[in-house]
């Protein structure tokens, strides 16, 4: 997976970027098809403290896209916050795929058992 990181009103240190990729390499557990990943992490000064690090996550993927958002007064809960976003909305995309694809085979079953075909 690619992964691009844009820093806003903050330096990019090796320790961001190699947590940042790490976290995001979790995230193949769920969809082994993720295209890449826009990562932008960004400090507003202006903002409430409980929200001043902000980040915010593009995931591509074959079908629709995935994002997510979150803010936090440390970077790294940031970080942490939407990469269990990420999985919960990845954990939801599989179950509705393997929903989807067992009932069709049921619904199939069942027309092989009523009509022996």
């Amino acid at each position: 997976m690619h992964v691009h990181i844009t820093p806003r009103h903050l330096p990019l240190t090796d320790g961001i970027d190699t947590y940042v990729k790490n976290k995001l390499s979790h995230l193949d557990h769920f969809e082994g098809r993720i295209v890449g990943a826009h990562v932008v992490l960004w400090h507003d000064h202006s903002a409430p403290p409980k929200k001043q690090y902000r980040v915010k996550v593009h995931l591509a993927l074959p079908g629709p896209d995935l994002f997510a958002e979150a803010g936090e007064d440390d970077l790294y809960a940031a970080i942490d916050k939407v990469e269990e976003k990420l999985n919960g909305e990845l954990r939801k995309r599989k179950t509705k795929l393997v929903d989807r694809r067992r009932h069709v085979e049921a619904r199939r079953k069942e027309r092989v058992r009523r009509f022996g075909r």
